[in-house]
């Protein structure tokens, strides 16, 4: 078993400082993996969003993905060039476009479906399916107890 020292000025967080390192090893190992189907971290959520429920006003996708306008738009125009999405006009609302799969991108999914079972075999190695399942419910109750913060509000600079 690998073990990192926790840095003192972690100590009272040691599961949070736990969570960074598993986060960061485990998005490194999704990036190597995804490279190798032309896709980058984040988006392949795009996608499985798009072949799920169809095309997607930008927006909706933000919302979705709980991601920002700026990133959203650099994924998708990246998604774009390299030929998995495109962008129609939205026949219901003239100021927005819809983002759609292309034949390309609907050819990925079993590409990414592969990825991401290769990505949970090798994240959950050495666990019963019960512990699979404690570990999913635990980290459920994170992500719970971590939605429930508000918003910080005015100025990130000011305490």
């Amino acid at each position: 078993m690998v073990t990192v020292p926790v840095p003192s000025a972690a100590r009272t967080g040691r599961i949070s400082h736990a969570i960074f390192r598993v986060a960061r090893l485990h998005r490194m190992l999704a990036g190597q993996l995804l490279r190798r189907v032309g896709l980058h971290p984040g988006q392949e959520l795009v996608m499985m969003h798009l072949w799920e429920q169809g095309p997607q006003r930008q927006t909706d996708l933000v919302r979705l993905l709980d991601s920002d306008a700026a990133t959203m738009t650099r994924t998708v125009r990246r998604l774009e060039h390299a030929g998995f999405v495109r962008r129609r006009p939205s026949p219901t609302d003239k100021r927005a476009a819809l983002i759609e799969t292309t034949p390309a991108g609907h050819a990925l999914r079993t590409a990414v479906e592969r990825v991401w079972a290769e990505l949970e075999a090798h994240t959950t190695a050495d666990l019963s399916p019960e512990e699979q399942e404690i570990a999913l419910r635990v980290l459920e109750r994170f992500e719970k107890n971590l939605t429930r913060i508000p918003a910080p509000s005015g100025d990130p600079g000011t305490s």
